[in-house]
């Protein structure tokens, strides 16, 4: 693994993040707090995995889950005794790095860092999501962690998640796949190259198009194949639920582990369309989730 924190978007939150990291290693109990959502699941998962590698004694606790808590109700941790309190908090505003408010517990929360980008190296600002952030702390507690580097891939995944991706080009979710992709963390394929994408993720799509489009892939030739896909996806322009900088990441730049016939992106949102409503049975799904997952290093078995 190459170090995430001197890519881009970490120059900001570099020191702060080691400083976590070195609390989290020097403490004599980690308690980590999150949400039983998707979002907190996959952040949680890199801190616990840097703590099982690393022989760090920790506790979690799943937290209600956003979607069931009232919209004016902020999110908090839940008292402990002795150790460290580490909060995970991705649905809080998405703050300043010089803003951050001061806590008695570290709360991880979106931040806002900038990063410079083309020929005229122009600033360009985004948010730097909690499992981006996990991932760089886990990192730093365990490098060469078999449990840590089997997330890897999935440093990116909250980034996906969040929606930036739904207006406009995010220059933080570029820098991390491609950050993820030229360690050999992951491989970025095309559409028609992922053996089993989930369906429904683009709107009108013709799947037995697809499906042809697959099997004919390796006889065809560069422009053949942007010919072919820019045919496929005419239909789906005209959808106003996809944004463009979304749609041009389904079909160009599928995020694939190794030989996986899933690829990252399906994985949530086929993880995302299982996660139950009601408040009983959310934690423990959430629960189970996350051993599956630190286990296997996916979110779909």
């Amino acid at each position: 693994m190459h170090d995430l924190l001197s890519t881009a978007p970490f120059a900001d939150v570099r020191n702060i993040l080691t400083e976590i990291a070195s609390k989290i290693m020097q403490a004599k109990i980690v308690h980590i707090h999150a949400p039983a959502d998707l979002e907190g699941v996959l952040a949680l998962s890199q801190i616990e995995s840097a703590c099982l590698d690393n022989g760090i004694r920790y506790q979690r606790k799943l937290l209600p889950s956003h979607r069931n808590i009232p919209r004016d109700e902020v999110p908090q941790p839940q008292p402990i005794g002795e150790g460290l309190l580490v909060h995970i908090d991705p649905f809080d505003d998405t703050w300043q790095v010089k803003e951050i408010p001061a806590t008695e517990y570290i709360h991880i929360m979106p931040l806002s860092v900038g990063v410079r980008m083309g020929t005229k190296k122009s600033e360009r600002m985004g948010g730097l999501d909690v499992v981006a952030q996990c991932s760089a702390i886990a990192a730093i507690i365990a490098p060469n962690g078999t449990r840590v580097r089997r997330l890897r891939p999935f440093s990116g995944s909250g980034l996906w998640l969040r929606e930036a991706l739904d207006t406009t080009f995010d220059p933080i979710h570029t820098f991390l796949r491609d950050h993820l992709r030229d360690e050999g963390s992951l491989r970025t394929v095309s559409l028609p190259e992922v053996e089993k994408p989930a369906s429904a993720m683009i709107p009108n799509l013709a799947e037995r198009m697809l499906s042809r489009l697959s099997k004919s892939w390796p006889k065809m030739n560069i422009d053949e194949r942007s010919q072919a896909l820019s045919e496929m996806i005419l239909p789906t322009l005209n959808d106003s639920t996809l944004s463009t900088p979304r749609l041009e990441e389904l079909v160009w730049h599928r995020c694939v582990i190794s030989t996986s016939p899933i690829d990252i992106a399906s994985q949530l949102f086929m993880a995302s369309k299982q996660w139950p409503d009601e408040d009983a049975k959310v934690k423990l799904f959430a629960s189970e989730l996350l051993d599956d997952f630190i286990t296997t290093g996916n979110l779909i078995q």
